[in-house]
């Protein structure tokens, strides 16, 4: 199959497309913007719709109508718009609709700035709306995986009933790399047999999609199913790259971009002896905690990287389970690490000065 150069937003929408996408609902916004311009002019030529809602809160509700009538659906923003769509990111987990989110994450709080963060790993893997839900939180590090987990994506929406998130931070949607559409993974994916589509079950009753349950005993069933469904995800969809991590002296953590970075700082220490090696979860939620558990019993010590103030560490920690110390290193909102920092952070750590 042919590779074909492409910019990151552009290749997320054409990913989408082939992946069965037919309805893209967005409002413009730096970095992400070339996402709903794609989809734009592309999507009307397959006999899809693309329309440009008047706000990201009205963005969000119309992904939520198209996902509950069965359509595969996506929208995309970065991080300030992604803000506002977390109270209908909360409704359609809670009612169990798939479909497909980017957020291109640019440095905050605020307005913050246009360049590249990764500051809202909290916001993504934790739950930025209300209530108890989780979002398939997919994590790439290359416009090719981004296309290849977008793709994947929308299998795991609908195999699940769930929202997933693509996670990229502002350079995978500004860089242009050559990218090739392969097919996803085979799933068994069932009939939506739920969707609003305006007929009736087989039980001869109207098919309603909504997350209201004014009876508290009902609300808590509700919650109970939605964390049998989630438990399953972890059992089943962790994905996650390790890299030189045999007989590693450190372990570094980091994912997206940075885990490219952070590769180069590691070809830097072999170079002066220094062994290190690193885990890069690919979903960050859920987490690869099982990979540092069996990492903790040989490394000395683990480093988390990222474009932010440390909100991976936690994670990391919880994996490590106290068998060995995790430090950070970071440079938020919007400032990148470079591979000779990270270096000499490794130096200090081994050396004792930490």
């Amino acid at each position: 199959m042919a590779k074909v150069l492409m910019k990151g937003n552009e290749a997320i929408g054409a990913a989408a497309i082939k992946a069965g996408c037919r309805y893209f609902f967005g409002y413009p916004i730096t970095p992400s913007s070339e996402m709903p311009e794609y989809m734009s002019r592309e999507l009307p030529k397959i006999g899809g719709v693309f329309l440009q809602a008047e706000s990201e809160i009205a963005a969000i509700n119309m992904l939520y109508g198209a996902a509950g009538a069965g359509a595969r659906a996506m929208t995309g923003s970065s991080s300030p718009g992604i803000s506002l769509k977390q109270e209908g990111i909360s409704y359609i987990a809670g009612a169990e609709l798939p479909c497909v989110i980017v957020n291109m994450v640019r440095g905050g709080p605020g307005l913050g700035s246009i360049q590249p963060s990764q500051s809202d790993y909290f916001q993504s893997t934790k739950g930025g709306g209300h209530g108890d839900y989780r979002l398939v939180v997919l994590a790439p590090d290359s416009v090719q995986e981004t296309v290849d987990l977008v793709m994947e994506g929308f299998d795991i929406a609908d195999q699940y009933r769930n929202p997933v998130l693509i996670l990229g931070d502002g350079m995978i949607g500004q860089m242009m790399e050559p990218v090739e559409f392969r097919d996803p993974p085979k799933r068994n994916l069932l009939p939506k047999d739920w969707a609003t589509t305006g007929t009736k079950d087989s039980n001869g009753k109207r098919r309603i999609i909504n997350s209201l349950y004014i009876e508290a005993e009902a609300c808590e069933q509700m919650n109970l199913r939605l964390q049998k469904k989630y438990d399953e995800i972890t059992k089943n969809e962790v994905k996650y790259e390790s890299f030189n991590t045999e007989n590693a002296e450190i372990i570094l953590t980091a994912y997206g971009t940075t885990s490219r970075i952070t590769k180069n700082a590691i070809k830097m220490l072999e170079k002066e002896g220094i062994k290190a090696g690193m885990i890069r979860p690919i979903t960050l939620w859920p987490f690869p905690y099982a990979a540092y558990e069996k990492a903790a019993d040989t490394a000395k010590a683990f480093l988390t990287i990222e474009m932010s103030m440390g909100q991976m560490v936690e994670d990391v920690r919880i994996g490590v389970n106290g068998k060995k110390p995790v430090y950070f290193y970071g440079r938020c909102g919007g400032m990148v690490p470079e591979p000779a920092a990270i270096v000499e952070e490794v130096k200090e750590i081994l050396g004792g000065v930490k």
